[in-house]
């Protein structure tokens, strides 16, 4: 609450003519109301991926991203990062994530470092979750869900269209449940 109220307080104090400390930052960066939008902006997308794999609004969540996009999902999958067109990433979510397959995903704790005057990187903790029933069947472990724990690293580019994702990279710190549903695309 202190923080919203800060934010708040220094929007005010902006618009109103006053000024803040020049010590004032967002991690690390100079504190203004243009990096206070542009945060509020990149948290805002990474948010709308999310929200967007839940509901398989794939056109929405293909929106977030720049045409090409350099991913790293190695920890939960292997392999090396890469960069790829955007949307062969949605092609392979919407592959996995069908309807039969439910998810949900949420994402805190983000932070925002400025890297130039069109690029930043957020980085934040995440969780998903994913249920599909067939996995409860005996033949298949006998269980419904798989969860999974770790941090996102996004970073941006400011393009004609505003703030979009560039780079995604999640690392996994910890995760239970059924390997079947973890592996298995939806039907």
């Amino acid at each position: 609450m202190k923080t919203i109220l800060m934010t708040t307080a220094l929007i005010a104090a902006t618009l109103a003519g006053g000024a803040w400390a020049e010590t004032d930052t967002i991690a690390g960066d100079p504190l203004t109301v243009e990096t206070i939008v542009d945060q509020a902006e990149m948290i805002r997308i990474a948010d709308a991926i999310d929200a967007g794999v839940d509901a398989k609004d794939w056109a929405l969540t293909r929106a977030m991203f720049t045409d090409e996009i350099t991913v790293d999902f190695t920890s939960l999958v292997g392999g090396e990062p890469t960069t790829i067109p955007a949307d062969a990433l949605i092609a392979g979510w919407s592959g996995n994530l069908t309807a039969e397959k439910e998810s949900f995903h949420l994402r805190g704790n983000h932070r925002v470092t400025f890297t130039g005057a069109d690029s930043a990187v957020m980085l934040s903790h995440g969780y998903a979750w994913n249920r599909m029933e067939r996995g409860a069947l005996p033949e298949n472990g006998g269980d419904p869900l798989w969860e999974v724990w770790g941090t996102y690293e996004h970073s941006f580019a400011r393009t004609d269209d505003g703030w979009k994702v560039d780079g995604m990279t999640f690392t996994a710190t910890a995760e239970r449940g059924s390997e079947f549903v973890r592996n298995t695309p939806g039907s």
